[in-house]
């Protein structure tokens, strides 16, 4: 009986466990992930805590899409971005972190994850302070020929290890950990960079790139989470964020 009483108390409490690490539904957090600190960016639900660069609402192109954050770019005529859409900020500001979402990118196209990213009238766009992630279909986008503009890259900074990226039009899961300069970044479980930021070696990264007449570029400790309309239909889903002491 004591036996019986013990595998059934072992029973329960491997159960709890293994509960606490079944996967959550899209855009939800586990029992286990409330714990550790995480939160969610996207609710999947609405476009809630985020807004145009620099604007105060966000454009009708951003819309919820199933359970994804998707840039809608179906009315495109001219131009680089969307009609009514554009690079969008989320409201919270984050030093050290763990940022985790996935990503799906339509054929040919291009975007990025940026984060760091100050707003104010004296940067016009998130990427003249916020570094970049790429988001690309590394076969058919223009920027695939490119060192460095490749899926995964530190955008014209820092190319990142080849392989990883899945196709266009499939999800990719990307990882960002920025611990006190120590910046680590995987791209469907595989280390893809690493680096440390704001060294002098930092500094003559961004001095060799495109960013070298942009002040205050790669910088700053604290900043904002972007995602960029670059006229591309892209997705976001499973967005979160732990924030790292």
């Amino acid at each position: 009986m004591k036996f019986a009483f013990l595998l059934l108390g072992v029973a329960l409490a491997f159960g709890a466990h293994a509960a606490d690490h079944v996967a959550a539904p899209a855009n939800t957090l586990t029992a286990a992930q409330q714990r550790e600190g995480w939160k969610l960016l996207f609710d999947g639900k609405s476009t809630a805590g985020w807004h145009r660069y620099n604007e105060t609402t966000i454009g009708k192109a951003w819309k919820v899409d199933g359970d994804s954050l998707h840039l809608d770019t179906s009315h495109m005529k001219d131009g680089w971005q969307a009609p009514d859409g554009g690079d969008i900020v989320h409201d919270g500001a984050y030093a050290n972190f763990d940022l985790r979402l996935e990503w799906k990118i339509a054929t040919a196209g291009n975007s990025g994850v940026m984060f760091y990213v100050q707003e104010g009238k004296q940067y016009p766009y998130p990427w003249h302070t916020g570094i970049e992630s790429q988001v690309l279909d590394n076969v058919a986008a223009d920027d695939a020929k490119y060192e460095k503009h490749r899926a995964g890259d530190l955008y014209d900074l820092i190319a990142a290890k080849p392989g990883a990226v899945r196709p266009a039009n499939e999800w990719n899961r990307l990882e960002i950990v920025s611990d006190h300069g120590h910046l680590v970044e995987k791209l469907n479980g595989v280390v893809v960079l690493e680096t440390t930021l704001w060294d002098a070696d930092w500094k003559r990264l961004v001095a060799g790139s495109k960013f070298r007449d942009m002040p205050g570029f790669g910088m700053f400790r604290s900043g904002k989470v972007a995602l960029q309309d670059h006229g591309a239909d892209v997705w976001f889903r499973n967005i979160m964020i732990r924030e790292l002491k």
